[in-house]
């Protein structure tokens, strides 16, 4: 059996999936496949993946057109991987070359269900890229989760497959913050998840992507909330305000105006000074970030807001 199964969502993503395909083609673990659902691309995402799949047999392509990443993810990994481990990659993302070398050191212990690393964050060129994020030194848990999201994407997760499946995978309903709600019902059914302090994943932000609607975003944090009520935890008022420091600064990152960044921060403070200063250099750099938002330059927003 292949150890890891990795799940690629694909629309049209032309632009950027070669670079993807070769990071996990550059791994130094070399046990592994690839599922390729493409999801309904009108560009030539779909002629990529035949041609790639043609020089490399680990390349497998699947369609499942129009229903979503979340459906997508879930038909790869639950109708047509193979693998002990579950890997997941969005079709922009890059890997580092020793990503499933570390997991797999990583899923050696068998009290491991699922392993994070570290991120960094770039708009076109990974090796520019300036911000990492950081991983927790305990386990994963749900008020973690309620707080700023350290797995941060889905290209940063590795699960067993006896842990996926006993999510039951995604909820497909689901377009924003669907990976926090999964990840929710992942440590609540009994996964044991661990960072790992290494950096993994490089992680292309957008203007435009699902991510960019921070509203939305606001909402299906509202439906992963749900989730977690049911696990017997809600968001204190620290964690509510660490959320509202991070979507003010993607605002500030992604130049969302000049009132939108100032409304999450100060609602952010007024909810939960403690929460908001958690972090004092961040929440502190938030603050007035969103104050300056009318006069600062983008250039200067996109870098020191990045994450």
């Amino acid at each position: 059996m292949t150890d890891f199964s990795i799940i690629i969502p694909c629309f049209n993503a032309v632009e950027t999936l070669q670079a993807t395909l070769s990071s996990i083609q550059a791994q130094t673990c070399d046990d592994w496949e690839v599922i390729c659902v493409d999801d309904g691309s009108t560009d030539a995402t779909l002629d990529m993946l035949h041609a790639a799949s043609a020089q490399d047999p680990r390349i497998h392509v699947h369609h499942n057109i129009g229903k979503g990443p979340s459906c997508a993810r879930d038909c790869g990994a639950l109708l047509f991987s193979s693998g002990g481990i579950i890997a997941f990659c969005d079709a922009d993302d890059i890997w580092g070359p020793d990503k499933l070398s570390e997991l797999a050191a990583c899923f050696a212990d068998p009290k491991v269900d699922a392993a994070f690393g570290k991120i960094a964050f770039f708009q076109d060129d990974p090796t520019l890229a300036t911000t990492f994020s950081t991983v927790p030194p305990a386990p994963l848990s749900i008020p973690m989760l309620l707080g700023e999201n350290p797995v941060c994407t889905m290209s940063n997760i590795a699960v067993r497959r006896t842990a996926f499946m006993r999510t039951g995978g995604f909820n497909e309903t689901m377009v924003h913050n669907e990976d926090l709600e999964w990840l929710i019902r992942l440590v609540g059914t009994g996964a044991h998840v661990v960072g790992i302090d290494t950096c993994q994943t490089w992680y292309r932000t957008s203007h435009y992507g699902l991510s960019a609607d921070l509203r939305a975003m606001q909402k299906g944090r509202n439906c992963a909330i749900q989730t977690a009520a049911k696990y017997g935890h809600t968001p204190s008022k620290q964690s509510d305000a660490i959320f509202l420091r991070y979507l003010s600064r993607r605002a500030l990152r992604l130049g969302q105006g000049r009132v939108l960044p100032l409304t999450f921060a100060l609602k952010g403070v007024l909810h939960s000074p403690a929460g908001f200063f958690d972090a004092p250099r961040r929440g502190l750099a938030t603050l007035a970030g969103a104050l300056l938002a009318p006069v600062l330059p983008a250039r200067l927003s996109q870098h020191l807001f990045s994450r």
